[in-house]
């Protein structure tokens, strides 16, 4: 690795500011607590005029409990404090859990919420040196013309590998954008497009800034699970969340999503057909039936693409399985 590059660094103390900043200068990077950022730097994947750091922003890192049972969070939050919260392990213990199951103690203590949620996708052909990547004539991501992944195609796979995302898009989660001249709400699942090499829909100049979570549904159970070659400290090979609400054992909603398998958290099609059927052998094979269609894993980490799509499926079927009470 490299050190770090030179660059101007801001510090603003509002949203407002921060944006203007960003507006300013197209080639600014937002760093917040940096676990993502900083390691492309040093590897030479990013040189940025301009770092802002939204460490000293107002209200950041607030924790609204709502009247009617939602909560809205500040996009500053770090993991650990996700995961500690009594807030959120009262009204949406997955969102803890996943917050949890994120790297390590270290980078936890760091990473926020809004960076998880915009975190870089990866890839073994890109998460890589400066000399290595030359070496290798670069990749479409960054420098080159071709995906290493698929090299007949025209898009980048690189693997989007946020642990919050895929709870936070089964309870039906919105985020608020902030500009130089506008906020604006959106539901989480529009901040993702299907695209490695350019996976998110910010605007120019837009940062994250909160994400409110609605009132979950009576009878709402909600959990997450992570495959990931380390247990201590590792981007999931495929992770799933799941929310369910069942009646008299029979489901009456179900939302599925998935990270580390496509290029963006993938809210799972095709769930809601499936209401008013019972948790049995049979559910569960129509479920893995529908992961294993959606799901688009590539050869853009360490372990076979079929590997991530089997531990995909199997994954969701066991949490499912065990939301259901069985």
């Amino acid at each position: 690795m490299h050190a770090l590059p030179e660059f101007t660094l801001r510090r603003p103390t509002t949203a407002a500011e921060a944006a203007a900043l960003l507006d300013s200068e197209p080639k600014a990077r937002l760093v917040a607590g940096g676990t993502d950022l900083l390691p492309n730097l040093r590897r030479g994947l990013e040189h940025p005029a301009m770092l802002i750091d939204l460490s000293g922003l107002r209200d950041f890192a607030a924790v609204t409990a709502g009247a009617d049972g939602g909560l809205t969070l500040g996009a500053g939050l770090t993991l650990s404090a996700l995961a500690d919260d009594p807030a959120i392990a009262a009204r949406l213990p997955a969102l803890a859990d996943a917050a949890r199951a994120a790297a390590g103690p270290g980078h936890r203590s760091a990473a926020t919420l809004g960076g998880n949620l915009c975190q870089d996708t990866r890839c073994v052909f890109y998460n890589q040196s400066e000399w290595w990547r030359a070496a290798n004539s670069y990749c479409l991501k960054r420098g080159g013309t071709t995906c290493h992944v698929a090299p007949q195609g025209e898009r980048c796979h690189a693997a989007f590998s946020g642990d919050l995302a895929p709870v936070l898009l089964v309870v039906g989660a919105q985020v608020e954008l902030q500009s130089a001249r506008a906020t604006r709400w959106l539901p989480l699942a529009q901040l993702y497009r299907d695209d490695g090499a350019a996976h998110l829909t910010l605007a120019p100049g837009e940062l994250l800034i909160r994400v409110r979570i609605p009132a979950p549904a009576r009878g709402l159970v909600c959990g997450y699970r992570k495959a990931r070659v380390r247990e201590a400290m590792d981007f999931p090979l495929a992770a799933v969340a799941v929310a369910l609400v069942l009646q008299q054992g029979r489901i009456v909603t179900l939302n599925i999503a998935l990270s580390g398998t496509n290029a963006h958290p993938l809210l799972l099609a095709g769930t809601q057909a499936l209401a008013g059927e019972a948790i049995d052998a049979n559910l569960l094979a129509r479920v893995a039936k529908l992961v294993q269609q959606q799901v688009s894993p590539m050869r853009s980490t360490v372990t076979p693409s079929n590997y991530r799509r089997q531990v995909a499926s199997a994954l969701t079927q066991r949490l499912l399985r065990e939301l259901g009470g069985g």
